[in-house]
């Protein structure tokens, strides 16, 4: 059987030629508009120079991204690459930053983007599901584009025109499967050394990124704040109300969560990344949550909390908890200009395993469990204890080791600070009372000229500090 005798594929309602040609009439002209030039164009163009003197006598590449299916004809919504962001400040859909090496003057950058489309040469507007301004709503044009950004604009259908020569190009790949198919290459190791670079220059925050962080982590906090006084309301409803009461937040005052939330109640929390978030919240028990705002910029916060469900720890929840906070107080105490970045995370480590030791848990001393042979400490503290902040929530993450991991702290560098314990339910080597416990406690950073400036202060951390809080907001 023929797909024409299925007759599968689109539903739309047939197009008469008719309302086709009366679609194109009356419609008023709208009004110059003269768009204010946004406060991220001068860093933007200070952030492409940096890129360009990388790359010389290079065409560089660097697309936005489209459309991403979810499920049918369904798409996400729309969120550009944060190396895209970071050069051009632009958040449109099927752009892509082009820098054109132009001799000794460095490069000319030019921006390709679709534009809206024009009411009487073209039927975009109203049957463009995507695209179309009555589908999806007004699309900038070039020259509001350009007056925001400080960058000359073109359309993206001069695009493929402007990739051909042989003039040695990088692509940021793996962003748009158009753009990537435009622009052939025998070696990938250019590429992926463009997007090393582009990871390495974001590790710095310059001042205003510092400002939009700052933001978002104000917004992560009153987001806190609201779940803590919905926390009657997630006993009755569980997880999934404490996930949506965060959101909301988020989207009222940003442009939404930076990552899936994770809403880890009782034995949930011993899962790393649990983002199902549809279990319950009861008394007794602690609640984990790993949550932060993008704001409108896309910059993320990400702090987590551990909470006890009724406002109160047990003894037994108090210690372990108190552990998990003396161990994030010692890494946070060796952040500074000249540190090492692995550092911290050895610090928390070590209070952790002489902690763990101390429990009895451990079958060799702390010093034996820490040695790099062994480590087997980690059984209980699996992962990493924090990472680099920014558009990302795990930024600059193609960052070759030698200036990440390895790398020594700056004023400027923004990072998390998390450690934890994940009990396991399931765990034979711990006593019953222990199991099915998770606590993780993270706040986030910046490394200042004298040490570290702790941007969620807003938000308490010690065991009675969480308790005072949480009594304050049920009252």
């Amino acid at each position: 059987m023929s797909r024409a005798e299925l007759n599968t594929g689109s539903h739309d309602l047939p197009v008469t030629p008719a309302l086709e040609a009366f679609m194109t009439r009356d419609w008023a002209t709208e009004p110059a508009t003269d768009a204010a030039p946004h406060a991220v164009a001068p860093w933007a163009a200070k952030r492409r120079s940096r890129l360009s003197e990388c790359f010389p006598g290079e065409r560089v590449v660097v697309p936005s991204g489209s459309y991403v299916t979810r499920n049918n004809d369904v798409t996400f919504r729309f969120r550009p690459h944060s190396d895209h962001v970071w050069l051009t400040g632009s958040q449109t859909s099927d752009a892509v930053l082009v820098l054109e090496p132009h001799g000794t003057r460095g490069h000319d950058a030019v921006l390709y983007l679709r534009p809206r489309a024009d009411r009487t040469s073209s039927d975009e507007f109203w049957r463009d599901r995507v695209y179309g301004e009555l589908w999806a709503g007004r699309r900038p044009s070039l020259a509001e584009v350009s007056a925001s950004y400080g960058l000359e604009t073109r359309h993206i259908d001069e695009l493929d025109g402007a990739l051909r020569g042989d003039v040695p190009t990088r692509v940021r790949r793996g962003v748009d499967a158009a753009v990537d198919a435009a622009v052939a290459t025998t070696d990938d190791s250019r590429d992926a050394e463009l997007a090393a670079t582009l990871s390495e220059l974001r590790l710095v925050k310059d001042a205003w990124e510092l400002e939009q962080l700052e933001d978002a982590v104000a917004i992560t906090e009153r987001g806190f704040t609201d779940v803590v006084a919905d926390m009657p309301r997630a006993v009755e409803l569980g997880e999934r109300w404490i996930e949506g009461t965060f959101w909301r937040r988020a989207r009222l005052e940003g442009n939404d969560v930076g990552y899936s939330s994770i809403v880890a109640g009782g034995p949930h929390a011993t899962t790393l990344h649990w983002i199902d978030n549809d279990g319950p919240v009861r008394p007794g028990e602690l609640l984990l949550l790993d949550m932060g705002a993008e704001n409108r910029e896309l910059y993320t916060a990400d702090v987590t909390r551990t909470l006890p469900v009724t406002g109160r720890f047990t003894p037994l929840q108090r210690d372990l908890y108190t552990l998990v906070h003396q161990a994030q107080s010692a890494g946070i105490a060796t952040l500074r200009p000249g540190a090492r970045f692995r550092e911290f995370h050895r610090a928390g480590m070590s209070v952790l395993a002489h902690g763990l030791a101390d429990l009895g848990l451990l079958p060799c001393s702390a010093e034996e469990a820490l040695d790099e042979s062994s480590t087997i400490y980690r059984r209980w503290t699996l992962c990493g204890s924090g990472h680099m902040l920014g558009l990302d929530v795990h930024d600059c993450a193609r960052a070759r080791a030698t200036a990440y991991l390895d790398g020594v702290l700056e004023p400027g560098h923004v990072l998390t600070v998390e450690p934890g314990l994940y009990l396991q339910a399931d765990d034979l080597l711990l006593p019953e009372e222990m199991r099915g416990t998770g606590i993780r406690i993270e706040d986030d950073l910046v490394v200042t000229d004298d040490g570290a400036r702790l941007l969620s202060a807003g938000l308490p951390r010690s065991a009675e500090d969480v308790e005072t809080w949480m009594a304050s907001s049920a009252g």
